[in-house]
């Protein structure tokens, strides 16, 4: 790995520790299971960023690079997706769907990635690309195109329209702007970091898996200040 890059996966899986350690906290305290399911995405998020560490620092394995893939490419960005859907969806039917359809492309998200072949002399690069370790357009190549880029759509989109419901309430100021911080996180992760990713740029992407989630995690902590008048506070924010 590029000289000192290894600290920003390792503090990129650290703060997401901490991040999921809390939220399992308060899901102990409250048992909302949105709390729970955004641990389990985070826990992912620590994970694949150790991996990047390790393979960094000490040259990509398949089993690694599997990891890596499957944790941070295809699935942590489904399970925030689904959290934040637990968060704000309220009708039975839809909710059972969503954990149905859950269930499923983790299954096959495994499935593919496991048994998924791999091209040995790719993982050379310090920083390899799912295009060329997989072969491009093969199953698990297009695994995040067609899992974890729909669900960023749903994870932002439900963050702003929850920010937008809070817009110019003073008493929830707060977890407005720490809405808005979670999505920003989430962008610079699946956008930036992707992009970053795809081109090989090794720096940059270490550097944004370290942003990202430590912008999530502000947002987070924002918007789990109490609300200064908690009785008119709605039912369907973070920090809930």
């Amino acid at each position: 790995m590029l000289r000192g890059m290894w600290v920003f996966p390792l503090l990129a899986a650290l703060i997401a520790l901490v991040f999921a350690g809390l939220l399992m906290r308060q899901w102990f305290d409250r048992r909302r299971p949105y709390q729970a399911i955004w641990a389990v995405a985070l826990l992912m998020y620590a994970v694949a960023c150790f991996e990047v560490f390790l393979g960094g620092l000490g040259g990509w394995t398949s089993g690694e690079f599997r990891v890596y893939w499957l944790f941070g490419a295809v699935l942590n960005v489904p399970f925030l997706a689904l959290g934040e859907l637990e968060l704000l969806v309220k009708h039975k039917g839809v909710r059972a769907a969503m954990y149905v359809i859950t269930v499923f492309v983790t299954a096959y998200a495994i499935a593919r990635v496991r048994t998924a072949g791999i091209h040995p002399q790719a993982l050379a690069e310090d920083l390899p690309s799912g295009k060329e370790v997989f072969g491009d357009g093969s199953p698990a190549h297009r695994l995040p195109q067609l899992v974890s880029i729909p669900a960023y759509v749903v994870l932002v989109g439900g963050a702003v329209w929850s920010a937008a419901r809070m817009r110019g309430r003073a008493e929830l100021r707060d977890r407005f702007f720490g809405t808005l911080l979670i999505a920003l996180g989430a962008t610079v992760i699946a956008g930036f970091g992707s992009a970053f990713a795809a081109l090989g740029y090794l720096a940059a992407f270490t550097i944004s898996l370290l942003a990202g989630i430590a912008i999530m995690f502000w947002g987070f902590l924002r918007a789990s200040r109490q609300a200064r008048s908690p009785a008119t506070a709605p039912a369907d924010t973070p920090a809930a």
